[in-house]
């Protein structure tokens, strides 16, 4: 009987390892570093930007951001050229987006610390909740 419940013991416990060691589709672990990285790969547009339930997406149509390595952003339509700051990090075991274009209308409603919901090659899904108001913003980034 000892025997049997070491078997069981043994089976429960290698398939619980097993299963951890499972990679998942949910967004990426506090520290994750690919970030960076799939942000630096070619332009991407505003898909969505949600600011406290109303759809402002239409601010940023025709806009292409690139993210550089050395942590500058640049939004470019037709002649019109718009350059901020960006960065990542970990923030109370959140992964965070952050964006800042100083002054500049209305780029400067992305001047946030958004928290990182989804992180694809190709869309990057952020959130970010006011702690005035209690409002949510969000904001999806998608790869042109």
């Amino acid at each position: 009987m000892k025997t049997m419940k070491s078997i069981i013991l043994t089976a429960t416990l290698l398939a619980l390892a097993m299963n951890s060691c499972n990679k998942s589709d949910d967004p990426a672990g506090p520290g994750d570093s690919t970030a960076p990285t799939i942000l630096q790969l070619g332009t991407w547009k505003v898909a969505l930007f949600n600011d406290s339930g109303n759809d402002e997406t239409s601010n940023f149509l025709g806009y292409n951001f690139t993210f550089a390595s050395n942590g500058t952003v640049n939004a470019v339509k037709n002649t019109s050229s718009i350059n901020g700051v960006w960065d990542t990090k970990v923030d109370n075991n959140q992964n965070k987006f952050i964006l800042d274009f100083g002054t500049t209308n209305p780029f400067n409603e992305l001047n946030e610390d958004w928290a990182i919901l989804e992180l694809t090659p190709v869309k990057i899904r952020l959130q970010h909740v006011s702690g005035g108001n209690g409002g949510t913003d969000l904001l999806t980034f998608e790869k042109n």
